[in-house]
């Protein structure tokens, strides 16, 4: 199921992949996200995995989002080399994003934007926040939580390079048209600039 909901989201559009799972045990993740990177490579898409360095490394990802909680920014770095995808998570801070980018991340994500069903306790971060990161950063600022393709131009407008999504697009009726949708937000504000 999650293999072809995967493949679905691709084939609609969806230029990156995060694995998130943090119910099923070490072997399961593993095999899991060994089929994610086969199944990314077939679309030239990466696959990073959340929280786990040693999962992002033992199944041959392309990188790995790091949390507060999670492995230090640099010391992932030293592990996994030059060439990998290193994404963290900046909430609502600024000042996160800033010692994220000093340490070699590649990319920051800011949220929870909007109320999410996935972490419903998460802090919400203002939507001029991305346009000051924006301003700060020479990296990708991506938006997370609570977005719906509803909400998802604003968040674009506001200046996301991209949206972490999971509910909007795997609840959908229709994964690979709901991708398909995403894509095209992007793409009619590629076209705008």
């Amino acid at each position: 199921m999650l293999i072809n909901e995967v493949r679905q989201a691709l084939e609609g559009g969806a230029r990156l992949i995060q694995y998130r799972n943090k119910s099923a045990d070490e072997v399961l993740r593993l095999q899991q996200a060994r089929r994610l990177v086969d199944l990314c490579k077939e679309f030239e898409v990466a696959l990073i995995v959340n929280d786990s360095v040693a999962l992002a490394e033992k199944s041959g990802a392309h990188g790995v989002h790091l949390g507060c909680d999670d492995a230090a920014i640099d010391a992932a770095r030293r592990r996994l080399g030059a060439a990998k995808i290193i994404g963290a998570s900046a909430y609502a801070s600024i000042g996160r994003a800033r010692e994220a980018e000093a340490l070699g991340a590649d990319y920051v994500a800011f949220g929870s934007f909007f109320a999410s069903t996935v972490k419903p306790a998460a802090p919400r971060a203002p939507l001029a926040l991305l346009a000051d990161a924006k301003a700060h950063f020479d990296i990708p600022v991506v938006a997370i939580g609570g977005i719906t393709l509803d909400n998802a131009p604003a968040l674009i407008e506001a200046g996301a390079d991209g949206l972490a999504v999971i509910s909007a697009l795997f609840g959908a009726p229709d994964i690979r048209q709901a991708a398909r949708q995403f894509a095209r937000m992007f793409a009619a504000a590629s076209c705008r600039t």
